[in-house]
């Protein structure tokens, strides 16, 4: 059994599209592609395929990570060439290599997200900074977010690892944050950009996600 690691991209074309109808995205392309997929055992097999981590809708992405079981070899060559053919607009294979079959799953390796995210104040360079400054100098900030089942509170600066500042223009500039998406939770960019005293974002793109395997 082959194990392949996938890094794609989703642009502007796709970013409303939901997770679930990615994974059924992806598993049209690769059999209309012919990949020799690997399949769960029990009552119900179903392809092996993993994704590293969801993506919100709405949300661009440089970076996202996926794992392809094979039930034989396969050319990363081969694959990439194969299974872009039948990929739509907006989602384009950058990078295919193969890893251990014996790894751990992709989701529990996944540690950190990086984002950059675009948004419009008014406040100036020096406002911009001291915000982000003031923001990774709290010990804790209460948050609260409303879900169908109920008001979930937790602690938003725990799942913050570290903001910057990346461009800044008149009335507008772009931020980094580096927040963490593992089991234990994941930090939202919308809601660290409101922390932050800011809008709601124009933009938001992943750009990277970080294994805790390197």
């Amino acid at each position: 059994m082959q194990r392949l690691r996938i890094r794609f991209s989703r642009r502007e074309e796709i970013k409303f599209i939901s997770h679930l109808d990615i994974m059924r995205l992806w598993q049209r392309a690769l059999h209309r592609a012919e990949i020799p997929l690997a399949y769960t055992e029990g009552f119900s097999p179903h392809p092996r395929i993993s994704l590293a981590a969801p993506l919100a809708v709405g949300v661009t992405s440089q970076a996202e990570l996926m794992d392809v079981f094979c039930s034989k070899w396969v050319s990363p060559h081969f694959f990439t060439n194969a299974v872009s053919q039948q990929l739509p607009a907006g989602i384009e294979i950058v990078q295919v290599y193969s890893v251990a079959p014996t790894m751990p799953s992709l989701q529990s390796q996944v540690g950190y997200a990086e984002y950059e995210v675009e948004l419009e104040t008014e406040k100036d360079q020096a406002a911009v900074k001291a915000a982000l400054a003031s923001l990774l100098s709290a010990e804790q900030l209460a948050w609260h977010h409303e879900r169908d089942t109920g008001t979930r509170n937790y602690d938003l600066r725990a799942l913050i690892d570290d903001l910057w500042l990346i461009d800044w223009r008149q009335g507008s500039g772009t931020i980094g944050m580096r927040l963490r998406c593992d089991s234990g939770g994941s930090g939202r960019p919308e809601q660290v950009t409101a922390a932050l005293g800011f809008s709601h974002p124009t933009a938001i793109q992943r750009t990277k996600l970080l294994l805790k395997t390197g």
